[in-house]
């Protein structure tokens, strides 16, 4: 079984559901607050280690919240033997306002500023030709950019989630096999925001011209596109039911889309499945413990292919 290594953040979420954004000076009343693990790259180590994948974590924790986190990962089925504790600063943070389904996130990012190119080339030491690198923008550019040079020296297939968005070197784009950004952060980065078909080619086009193989850009609602080497595949999104928390529906699509990928799944039924698995998460409330489990996913994938 091929092996997928994340590189990225742990943070511990704090979240607070309210029905509107509070104006300048003002206080809200809120309610359903929750402690609970997320930060973007264990999320997506989480999803894919729920959804069967073999996968390991490659990041940092502080002591405070560090093993809550640990542990969190742990019981997903997550390898956390390269993920470092550290003493002297609080673990990753964020605080998280729902308002209607939607989320709008504050980041400390604490330990995660900690990742860095010895640690990487450490987890990597392992890694073979075909296994998955999946990593993200909440640990330091320096640190995502090496992973994915080091992982395509090794030839490792890559995934890069572009979130949240952030000013990259030139050349990070061409040690992508598939660009993972959803609308916001595709229009961050080539300044056209893909709200329809002419916009999607468009700002596809400029990733691909950048070095990029593939860009698949998710939708929301829409579902998702990809464009590059297998041409132009489109999914809609799947509907589970009543949307209550947004929050880890694009981390659960990468992990999806991980697994799916080391099990030599086509593209078109890897997006089909992914977009089941973050429909299934939108369900629910929370990071991790909203992320399905393999059965749950694989009943409603087979109704549909």
């Amino acid at each position: 079984m091929k092996t997928i290594y994340v590189v990225g953040s742990l943070n511990m979420d704090l979240v607070i559901h309210t029905d509107a954004l509070p104006k300048c000076g003002e206080t809200r009343a809120g309610c359903g607050f929750m402690k609970n693990p997320g930060g973007k790259g264990a999320n997506q180590a989480a999803a894919a280690a729920k959804l069967g994948g073999r996968v390991c974590m490659v990041g940092c924790v502080g002591k405070e919240n560090g093993k809550d986190l640990l542990e969190a990962l742990a019981q997903s089925g997550v390898d956390t033997r390269y993920v470092q504790v550290y003493d002297d600063v609080p673990s990753g943070t964020a605080v998280i306002l729902v308002v209607g389904g939607d989320n709008r996130i504050v980041l400390d990012s604490g330990a995660n500023a900690r990742v860095g190119i010895s640690l990487i080339e450490e987890a990597l030491l392992g890694a073979q030709a075909g296994d998955i690198l999946v990593t993200q923008c909440e640990v330091s550019v320096v640190a995502v950019e090496y992973a994915l040079r080091l992982a395509k020296k090794k030839g490792m297939t890559t995934i890069f989630n572009p979130a949240p968005a952030a000013e990259l070197g030139t050349d990070v784009f061409t040690f992508c096999d598939y660009i993972v950004p959803n609308q916001t952060e595709t229009e961050f980065y080539t300044g056209v925001l893909p709200e329809d078909e002419e916009g999607i080619r468009r700002s596809a086009e400029i990733f691909l011209r950048r070095g990029a193989k593939n860009v698949l850009i998710t939708l929301g609602e829409e579902g998702s596109v990809c464009i590059g080497e297998a041409g132009c595949v489109r999914i809609p999104s799947y509907n589970a039911g009543k949307v209550l928390d947004t929050t880890a529906a694009g981390d659960t699509y990468i992990g999806a889309l991980a697994v799916c990928l080391a099990e030599d799944m086509s593209l078109r039924n890897a997006m089909l499945y992914a977009g089941v698995a973050a429909g299934l998460t939108v369900t629910r409330q929370g990071a991790q413990q909203s992320m399905p489990l393999r059965d749950e996913v694989i009943k409603l994938f087979e109704k549909l292919t």
